[in-house]
């Protein structure tokens, strides 16, 4: 028989076998009278919170229901109030009580200036149906419409903005307010100081104006305009102070510096206001600014003679080739440490005198730089010849400036930086340049030879070509497609270094010719290939009056043509690359000097003199003869 199998008498009552736990259980299931009113009032509770909850749904419900389609409960615009009416009421009721809102001036208020705004003239205006519509938005949050009851919100109007009109009303606000504002200093005339007096000033803050000025026209106004914040301006006080405490003591007396042989430099009085200025320190004072490497500038050509500036080694060029020239230490004066106490020693009553101190100056460039160049051979040249006597004086003077140049590995050379002015004070003189393709004269014509002559000395020495512009107009005597004008300030000849190693530019000339050599060490070959000439073009006609200005001309064709540069590697001949260059050139104008038509004879007078009154006058000569304008002025050197 199963151990677990229920026992039949198992149901059986367990309080019939135990009498003790029948009576408890018993005790517990009878219900005090106290206990049973509170039961009931729980119910009662629960049953009436039910019946609010129930009241709270169905009044919420008939809200919505009721209100439903009108402008929100407590709602007003411009203190107006529209709650609980249909949006099409509210927007009668809005117009009639504001019927010409947008035609009634408004005044706007910048600081201690007002100006008046028409809002229609500056473009706005107000949406009233668009306004009682958005007032007919409610909420659905309950709570929200609980507090309607006891509150009331104020509506902004929907404006209308015509962006131009207001535009326009914006910047001749500004106008109207924005005062410049001028902060007091001090400026010197020669050794005489003058305090300027402050000046205040207002300007409107631009980013919030349109803002400032939607939000408060409705309103009737006068809207206040949102003001940057100008900064504190410099006192009159501080004005004195600077003047008694800098100003007037530092244009007192020279500051005079000793140099060795006895040579004086002096910064004259009337010079202080190079080296000395004041600005605002935001705080209503004045900061006075000393300007050393102003003072410096003015002192030291001064002891220039007692100096012996340090000199880099280089590389000149020798009857037997290239040799290097070993650097040079020099002995010059140490500006800073000799301006050291500067702002104090220009405030001195008296004995404004100072030592220079001098030190020696170090080369940057040493002999062993220079050798590590590797400049040891022509690695290319090219030479030109065919030039008048005022031109071959502007050519060789630009040989002189640019013989001896160094070129570093990766560094870059110009012509113009190289050179600076061409003017008169520099030696060049006035020679023929090209204006629309007739002769012209001009300081500095015929660089352009030398320009030429240096571009091809680069090109087949394998430099890289930064900037070079061929001429307008073909020149026989340079090689088409490969050749390069110049012009001080807007057209350039620059080359970039690609090699590893420096080169030297040697540049030398003669009455009928000029040399350009490129030294370094040499790695590529240079091949040019010229592509033929193609599209031909025919010249104009100009027709100019006889005399100095008028240089007759047969004209010359123009044409297009190309240059091909093929760079192969000197040990292997392999190719490194190969560019193509496409040039077009203009005709040449043909130019006609024509002498001027004879003036007619003046007609004889047919009528007496009492006769002709009243009568339009004839000319008694005919008008001067016009001269056809020429094209826009190309200019170039030949």
């Amino acid at each position: 028989m199963d151990s677990d199998a229920q026992h039949p008498d198992d149901d059986r009552d367990e309080s019939i076998e135990n009498p003790d736990a029948s009576a408890e259980i018993a005790q517990e299931n009878v219900e005090t009278p106290t206990a049973a009113k509170k039961r009931k009032l729980n119910r009662k509770v629960l049953f009436a919170g039910a019946g609010l909850a129930i009241a709270a749904v169905a009044a919420y419900g008939v809200d919505i229901y009721v209100t439903h389609g009108e402008t929100a409960r407590g709602t007003s615009v411009l203190g107006v109030d529209i709650s609980g009416i249909s949006p099409a009421a509210a927007q009668r009721k809005l117009e009639g009580q504001f019927p010409d809102i947008a035609s009634r001036p408004v005044s706007l208020r910048g600081g201690e200036t007002s100006v008046e705004m028409v809002p229609a003239t500056a473009g706005l205006g107000i949406n009233w149906k668009a306004t009682a519509e958005s007032a007919a938005d409610q909420s659905y949050n309950p709570f929200s419409r609980l507090i309607a009851l006891l509150h009331t919100r104020d509506l902004a109007p929907v404006q209308t903005v015509d962006e131009p009109k207001f535009t326009a009303e914006l910047q001749s606000v500004s106008a109207a307010i924005n005062r410049e504002q001028l902060q007091g200093g001090i400026v010197f005339h020669g050794s005489v100081p003058e305090a300027i007096t402050s000046i205040a000033g207002q300007k409107l803050d631009a980013a919030k104006l349109r803002g400032a000025i939607q939000d408060g026209w409705p309103k009737g106004g006068p809207v206040e305009l949102p003001l940057t914040d100008p900064g504190a301006l410099v006192t009159d006080q501080a004005l004195k102070k600077s003047m008694r405490d800098v100003a007037i003591p530092a244009s007192a007396a020279d500051l005079i510096v000793k140099g060795e042989q006895n040579i004086k430099a002096t910064l004259p009085r009337d010079r202080i206001g190079e080296v000395l200025s004041f600005t605002s320190d935001g705080k209503g004072g004045l900061d006075a600014k000393w300007d050393v490497k102003a003072a410096e500038k003015i002192l030291a050509p001064q002891l220039a003679s007692t100096e012996k500036p340090a000199r880099d080694a280089t590389v000149a060029i020798g009857a037997k080739g290239p040799y290097v020239v070993g650097e040079q230490s020099g002995r010059t004066v140490d500006w800073r440490k000799t301006l050291a106490n500067f702002s104090k020693d220009m405030l001195k009553p008296k004995d404004r005198e100072l030592t220079a101190t001098y030190g020696d100056s170090v080369p940057a460039f040493k002999k062993a730089d220079a050798e590590k160049l590797g400049i040891r051979e022509v690695i290319g040249e090219f030479s030109t010849s065919g030039f008048e006597y005022a031109s071959g004086v502007n050519i060789r003077r630009t040989a002189e400036q640019v013989n001896g140049a160094i070129v570093k590995p990766g560094d870059t050379f110009s012509l113009n930086g190289f050179t600076g002015p061409r003017g008169l004070e520099q030696g060049y003189v006035e020679s023929g340049v090209i204006i629309n393709g007739r002769p012209g004269r001009g300081v500095g014509g015929g660089v352009s030879q030398f320009a030429t002559t240096l571009y091809n000395a680069g090109y087949f020495s394998g430099m890289d070509d930064i900037e070079h512009r061929e001429h307008s107009y073909f020149i026989s005597r340079y090689p088409a497609g490969r050749e390069a004008t110049v012009w001080e300030g807007s057209i350039d000849v620059k080359f970039r270094n690609p090699a590893k190693t420096g080169v030297l530019i040697q540049a030398f000339g003669d009455d009928s010719s000029v040399t350009v050599r490129i030294w370094g060490t040499k790695t590529v070959n240079v091949e040019s290939i010229n592509g033929g000439r193609w599209d031909y073009t025919s010249p104009s006609t100009i027709r100019l009056p006889e005399g100095p200005d008028c240089a007759a001309s047969g004209g010359q064709d123009g044409f297009t043509t190309s240059d091909t540069r093929v760079i192969r590697d000197a040990t292997t001949n392999a190719e490194r690359s190969r560019a193509t260059r496409i040039v077009v050139y203009e005709p040449v104008p043909v130019v006609i000097c024509e002498k001027p038509k004879p003036k007619p004879a003046p007609k004889p007078d047919a009528k007496p003199a009492d006769a002709r009154e009243g009568e339009p006058s004839t000319p008694t000569s005919t008008p001067p003869t016009t001269t056809p304008e020429a094209p826009p002025a190309q200019v170039q050197e030949p």
